[in-house]
Order: structure tokens, then sequence, then C-alpha cells
């Protein structure tokens, strides 16, 4: 068993335009307000257990910073809970793809992002 390394590596974001298009077709989604969630289950290897990306829209945050912001929020909330995520995925031996999408028009504090993050891993642990 190795150290947990609460890291994101490179192979943890996801940014092959095939799999996010796949994520997108066959994927299922939820809501953990202020995130949705999609999430597809992957039989096949992939470089990492748990791929992700984080979006949010142009058109309610106009500047970069803001968008910025969140996504620094929403990466640091699955650093911190994702063992919970991948441990279980681990031992099923199995990969996911995950897209969390920011839906509300306002900012909301790291503590509410947590809270959602941590519900939205619970229901991830779920339906894998």
């Amino acid at each position: 068993m190795t150290t947990k390394r609460y890291t994101l590596s490179k192979e943890e974001r996801l940014s092959w335009k095939r799999y996010i298009d796949l994520l997108f077709e066959k994927g299922q989604s939820f809501v953990a307000f202020p995130l949705r969630v999609v999430y597809l289950p992957m039989e096949e290897e992939m470089p990492a257990r748990a791929s992700f990306l984080v979006s949010v829209p142009k058109k309610r945050f106009k500047r970069a910073v803001k968008r910025n912001l969140i996504k620094r929020q929403v990466r640091e909330a699955y650093r911190v809970r994702k063992y919970d995520l991948l441990e279980p995925l681990e031992a099923k031996n199995k990969g996911m793809l995950i897209a969390f999408l920011y839906l509300d028009k306002e900012i909301h504090p790291y503590a509410a992002m947590e809270k959602a993050m941590k519900k939205a891993i619970h229901i991830l642990r779920d339906k894998e």
C-alpha cells in the first residue's frame, strides 16, 4: 500500500477530447448544488483511476478572475476528498470520467464548495 499523496497529477486532469466527448454523450448526471456532476464509469485501462474536469460558464462570470477562483475551489475540494472515491474504484478495478459544472450565479465560500464536493463524491461512490 502506497502512502496517500493529496496531489493532482496531470493524468487526473481530463483533457483528451475523445474522453470528454464520450463523457458528455454517454454519461449520466446529478446535481450537488452548486455543482452539476456528469460521470461515466469506464472499464478500459486509463492513465488515472478517475479523471475530471471543471467548467465554469463564461456567460455567468464574465471575468476570468472569478471563473478561475471557482475552478480553484472545486479542484481543491476534489483534491482533499479524492481518496473517498479512488479507494472503491481501486478495489473494483474500474475507472471513472467526471465533469464538475458550476451552476450558480454567485461565488460561494470554500466551505460550501467542500460540502457540495463531499455530497457529490458520496453519490459517485454509490453509482460506480
